[in-house]
């Protein structure tokens, strides 16, 4: 359904993504970010979701071009762990937000795991974003301070997460409260990377759909 296209970051640099669009025109957009195994077919899979519920999505290729086998979680941390979060969310996710924000258009970011991470820190980092959504990933707080964040988020998170801990989410939203922040968070009695229906051993079906529907009205409710 989606192409692939290039675009321009901020520093003039060319990315490339994944680019699914709305069968109408001037839709609002979706930036969406892969997890840590790379721009995968099931993250384009996503991007083909959102373009049929309205909007136009766009996932950029963070690892330019690298996509990990689900099974080699060492391959995946490797890569992780190699990326430069700040580079690519203040570059590339913003030359993503900054591309679908040509026509005139809201734009929101969704990301899961390394990208739900993403999100937080282009909340607070990308001028051109309106609404967030965040699935399973929390940053470092030095590289977001829940008190810098700029627009609404949404979070959703697995009560069976040994990465994202339900101590660690806990915490988040203490902060975001504390700091007045606007912060729809819900839990599910699932595992980490429940959404990714790739991955039977963590899939939830139930958990995924209900999380998508929230997702999806929340961007229709800011994004129009």
């Amino acid at each position: 359904m989606g192409t692939s296209i290039s675009f321009k970051r901020p520093d003039g640099k060319e990315a490339s993504g994944y680019l699914a669009n709305a069968a109408r025109g001037n839709a609002p957009g979706v930036v969406v970010i892969q997890e840590w195994w790379g721009l995968s077919d099931q993250i384009k899979g996503l991007c083909d979701r959102f373009a049929v519920a309205g909007f136009d999505a766009l996932a950029p290729d963070l690892y330019k071009g690298k996509v990990v086998p689900y099974h080699d979680t060492d391959a995946a941390g490797k890569e992780m762990n190699s990326l430069d979060f700040m580079d690519a969310t203040t570059q590339t996710v913003r030359g993503a937000a900054q591309y679908l924000a040509k026509n005139g258009a809201k734009v929101g970011l969704t990301g899961f795991c390394l990208g739900g991470a993403v999100t937080i820190i282009g909340s607070v980092h990308v001028p051109e974003l309106t609404a967030g959504v965040v699935f399973y990933g929390i940053p470092p707080e030095q590289a977001a301070k829940p008190a810098d964040v700029r627009i609404p988020l949404q979070a959703h998170f697995a009560n069976k997460d040994d990465w994202c801990t339900p101590e660690l989410v806990s915490n988040f939203e203490k902060a975001m409260k504390a700091a007045g922040k606007s912060l729809e968070l819900f839990r599910y009695d699932a595992e980490h990377a429940f959404v990714n229906e790739q991955r039977q051993s963590v899939h939830d079906r139930e958990a995924a759909e209900l999380a998508w529907g929230r997702a999806t009205d929340f961007f229709k409710k800011h994004l129009g």
